[in-house]
């Protein structure tokens, strides 16, 4: 199945049926007077979110979605049924947004968690419901209210306490796979992970979620490489693991790079918690390690980590631990006996 995490549709509602002018005709009944009923509601439009979905792919193929219209009021004071809803299934973490993408009209983040996006019109009123004591025999009726009608984007934001960032092949994917169950692609070249990839860290009776963020380059910001079109997906993480090679010939510059494009992307996401974890190091001898470390001026802690080996990974699920700590629960003051 392809990754797709963003994707343009455009969303109707139902029209309000109309309401019916009709006046009874009975045998042995000298007075008829109006029966029309009333036109039906209009379908919503809905969206469900489900757990067990893990990608937009599905609006690629259709983008228009379209709810029934209400029925009109028929003769008899026979009420017009409500038209069908059309119900958009979407999975965790998606953002319904405006067609300008700033104004965030929902953000479903609780399976089955469900909402009515755009409310059908309401039904006229037939003939039967004008009738008074001054007004017998009214000729009136109403049409139904029109439907609602919009272009939104929706875009998905992967769910995850914890995000690896870093430039392609920097092992964040063996990281990954070191942290957790998760087995994404793992190659000698770069840009092979091309989507994020989720694994789950059990540590202390704790389910942790690693997202595995696609690379970055130099000037992502600005479109070069995989752009920052996925650094979306570690905007919800509480906690970024920036990942450097150590077979990287420029590790304080890839660093420097690292900062600059995630604050250019967006602020918010450089004043997160973050660790800076040194990766390879089964390729770096003690001297060259030591002159690495004392060439990074950076306050956050640097753990250096060998997934070959395995050197420091048993640390860096420590501290992963110790910084998705959830907040403990407030007591409330004068509680108890």
């Amino acid at each position: 199945m392809k990754f797709l995490d963003e994707a343009k549709i455009h969303i109707e509602s139902g029209h309000g049926g109309a309401g019916c002018l009709s006046f009874r005709r009975e045998k042995f009944i000298e007075y008829g007077g109006p029966d029309g009923g009333n036109g039906g509601r209009g379908g919503d439009v809905r969206v469900v979110c489900r757990a067990n979905l893990n990608t937009l792919i599905d609006f690629r193929y259709q983008q228009h979605f379209r709810a029934k219209g209400g029925r009109p009021g028929m003769g008899k004071n026979r009420h017009g049924g409500k038209g069908a809803d059309v119900v958009l299934y979407v999975p965790l973490g998606t953002q319904i947004l405006s067609d300008d993408k700033t104004t965030v009209l929902a953000d479903l983040c609780r399976d089955g968690e469900d909402i009515v996006l755009l409310s059908g019109g309401r039904g006229g009123m037939g003939n039967a419901h004008f009738k008074s004591s001054t007004n017998r025999a009214p000729r009136i009726t109403q049409p139904g209210e029109p439907g609602q009608d919009m272009p939104v984007w929706l875009q998905l934001k992967t769910i995850a306490d914890v995000g690896l960032i870093g430039k392609p092949n920097a092992g964040k994917s063996s990281l990954l796979t070191a942290l957790s169950r998760a087995r994404p692609k793992v190659a000698d070249y770069p840009f092979t992970t091309l989507r994020p990839h989720l694994g789950v860290l059990q540590i202390h009776d704790r389910s942790i979620v690693v997202a595995d963020i696609p690379g970055l380059i130099e000037g992502a910001h600005e479109g070069l490489g995989l752009g920052d079109r996925f650094l979306k997906h570690g905007e919800r993480c509480s906690l970024l693991i920036y990942v450097i090679g150590l077979d990287d010939p420029d590790p304080t510059g890839t660093w420097t790079m690292l900062r600059h494009e995630i604050e250019t992307y967006n602020p918010e996401m450089a004043e997160k918690a973050s660790l800076l974890v040194l990766n390879k190091s089964d390729l770096a001898d003690e001297e060259s390690l030591s002159l690495i470390l004392k060439a990074f001026d950076t306050d956050l802690p640097v753990l250096i980590t060998s997934c070959l080996t395995g050197h420091g990974i048993p640390d860096l699920k420590t501290s992963i631990a110790a910084l998705t700590q959830p907040a403990p629960a407030s007591v409330e003051e004068g509680a108890g006996g």
